[in-house]
């Protein structure tokens, strides 16, 4: 074991909460937090697919266990927090990966659009952060880590309330660096670019406008999930304790292109 690496970056003793932890970007998160030490808990809708991720990172010798949880409404997000918090303890890690992307075309965007979307995207991160904030506080440590998106920056191939809702968050880990600076908690957030995910499958089925983004970054290609683990290690761990209030971009270089 080199013990300096493990020192930077090490998450053994650590305790995390991923929500979206069972599909895509968070999937790939849960099992690189898991895989560098932190007993993780993943957070989603569908039972199936959290135990199918839970027996991976068990077999592979990890703590893990999961929560289902509906982060569509305020009562549901509390719920979860409280359900998140009892296998392995309050957490000191917190990634809001759960995401939902509707868009109708513009002019048709209901108020439920708006509301379903604000409610998973923008408030359960808000809500999650505000209950286990204090406690790391307390404690000395945490880490807030929250999924952005480039429609936070940029509009493209319909926005909508999606692109809004990411704003939102980026604004929210502003706030919460601000609000928890000088106690060991800090907030960021980490930007993909298209990364291929069942959350913009219908977008996929578009072979030229995949092709498309694939070209407008400098490295070639789309993302994928595994593209995250080393970011959120680094950002979950030690290491980053000077890092707080920023958007890191995952996105083989397309926000400069």
């Amino acid at each position: 074991m080199n013990t300096y690496i493990d020192s930077l970056f090490s998450l053994h003793g650590r305790t995390a909460v991923v929500t979206g932890g069972s599909s895509g970007i968070g999937r790939g998160i849960a099992t690189a937090l898991a895989r560098a030490g932190a007993a993780t808990v993943i957070v989603a809708r569908g039972r199936d697919r959290i135990d199918a991720v839970g027996a991976e990172l068990t077999d592979a010798g990890c703590r893990a266990a999961g929560v289902t949880g509906d982060l569509s409404t305020p009562d549901g997000i509390r719920a979860a927090a409280e359900a998140a918090a009892e296998p392995f303890g309050e957490p000191d890690i917190l990634v809001n990966s759960a995401g939902i992307n509707i868009r109708p075309p513009y002019p048709e965007i209901t108020e439920d659009d708006w509301h379903a979307t604000m409610t998973v995207n923008a408030l359960a991160p808000f809500l999650l952060g505000q209950r286990y904030a204090p406690g790391m506080a307390q404690r000395g440590y945490g880490r807030l880590l929250h999924i952005s998106s480039q429609q936070a920056h940029r509009a493209f191939v319909g926005s909508g309330v999606y692109g809004v809702s990411k704003g939102a968050v980026e604004s929210l880990v502003r706030s919460e660096a601000e609000a928890w600076g000088g106690t060991g908690v800090t907030s960021n957030a980490l930007v993909p670019g298209f990364v291929l995910t069942p959350l913009n499958a219908r977008l996929q089925e578009d072979t030229t406008q995949v092709a498309a983004l694939a070209a407008r970054t400098m490295v070639g290609r789309n993302g994928l999930p595994d593209d995250f683990a080393g970011a959120a290690v680094f950002l979950a761990s030690a290491s980053s304790g000077y890092i707080t209030g920023q958007s890191l971009f995952v996105d083989g270089g397309l926000s400069v292109h």
